[in-house]
């Protein structure tokens, strides 16, 4: 439904799975593409009605409400893209795991999770145009552009409810495979150091250790040591932003190839490894499956460059 114009009144019966979600945030999700301050005007206005009331922004829905929507445009702009797009299309191809309520993708490095600041389109957005028939897919977390693996989506709305819930009980176990500069010190296993976000001038977002920062912890075990870095696991107990990589420059081995925090000389030195790009990746992700509450345990392989990088290393290695 998001990715027509609203031509026509539009008459939604709300299903079971949206009972007690706002009917602000069920608009934005349903108009995809629409501007908030335009969802905001028309349930101002009352051109929003539910059961044939005016209702406020924050009105929780009850299943087997019925929602008139106005006619709205939604700008050519904002239209799903192509499934033609290479990397639209080669996205079907990343997907590991798909079910009836949740779907995980291993998500290539630089392509961010959803559009705006300057992109048309992110992962969401791809998929979305190619399972049209989907009535509900959110992110159920978030990986920084440059990162890439494992990536989990919701299909219901039940289901993000779900696993919100066990992020924020810490119940999800998220794994990450970085190549760090120098030796990480074989007796260091976390990192805890607060995190405070600054956005600049430019808009550009930057993470920095604050004392009036946001408590954050992640852990760490070393897999594979080379001369002049270190693959290590990391695991963020705490989900801030860029949280690995400032962690990791805070205990003096930045995370190779990454431009915003690690010095250039370094990141130069590691392209002769064919380091092209950052070396973080999402390697494996485990939850409890929000229907069947099995346990469930995904992993996403290295891309081509990655794999690339540490057999070079390793081969460097092996002649000393």
């Amino acid at each position: 439904m998001t990715d027509k114009n609203f031509d026509l009144v539009q008459f939604i019966t709300i299903e079971p799975d949206h009972d007690g979600q706002r009917i602000d945030n069920f608009l934005r999700t349903l108009l995809k593409g629409v501007p908030k301050s335009l969802i905001y005007r028309i349930l101002r206005k009352g051109e929003v009605r539910v059961n044939k009331k005016r209702v406020k922004p924050e009105y929780k829905l009850c299943g087997g409400d019925e929602i008139r929507v106005p006619p709205i445009r939604v700008s050519e702009s904002n239209a799903a893209p192509s499934t033609k797009l290479d990397k639209v299309a080669n996205l079907e191809s990343h997907i590991i795991y798909e079910d009836d309520v949740l779907l995980v993708v291993s998500k290539p490095s630089g392509m961010a999770v959803h559009g705006g600041s300057g992109l048309s389109f992110g992962v969401i957005e791809a998929l979305r145009a190619l399972r049209p028939q989907a009535k509900f897919l959110e992110l159920v977390h978030r990986l920084d552009r440059d990162t890439s693996g494992c990536l989990l989506i919701a299909k219901k709305r039940s289901a993000l409810k779900h696993l919100h819930e066990q992020l924020r009980n810490k119940t999800v176990d998220k794994r990450y495979h970085a190549l760090v500069e120098g030796q990480w010190p074989k007796h260091r296993f976390k990192v805890k150091a607060p995190l405070r976000k600054n956005t600049l001038q430019s808009g550009e977002r930057m993470v920095s250790v604050s004392l009036d920062g946001k408590e954050s912890e992640t852990r760490y075990r070393i897999l594979q040591q080379f001369k002049e870095c270190t693959l290590v696991e990391a695991c963020p107990i705490t989900g801030r932003t860029h949280q690995i990589r400032v962690h990791c420059l805070h205990a003096e081995h930045p995370i190779a190839g990454d431009t915003k925090y690690t010095p250039e000389a370094f990141n130069q030195h590691m392209q002769q490894y064919g380091l092209n790009r950052l070396f973080l990746h999402a390697y494996e992700l485990l939850y409890i499956h929000p229907v069947t509450e099995k346990k469930m345990r995904h992993t996403a392989s290295l891309d081509k460059v990655l794999s690339r990088t540490i057999a070079n290393l390793e081969k460097a290695n092996a002649d000393l």
